[in-house]
């Protein structure tokens, strides 16, 4: 059986019947969607999404940074001057 990774469940026909209710009910937190009792969807807020949407563009960009910071050949050497 597949974990649910969210305090507030609710079925697909449940979000159908009324969708703004059930995003008042949850507060901001999301919410597991089931379907026949398993997790098909979460739905989130929009402000978590685009946090979580950073979030992972920052990660990919340290792994670039690592990654270019193993090959020293490649680097130039630049003043703070001429920035």
């Amino acid at each position: 059986m597949r974990q649910v990774l969210a305090d507030c469940s609710a079925s697909i026909s449940e979000l159908k019947k009324s969708p703004t209710a059930l995003l008042n009910e949850a507060a901001g937190s999301p919410i597991a969607i089931l379907n026949h009792n398993k997790p098909a969807a979460y739905l989130i807020p929009a402000d978590t999404y685009e946090w979580m949407m950073e979030m992972l563009d920052d990660i990919e960009l340290t792994k670039l940074v690592k990654e270019r910071l193993k090959d020293k050949s490649q680097a130039i050497e630049v003043s703070l001057d001429d920035l």
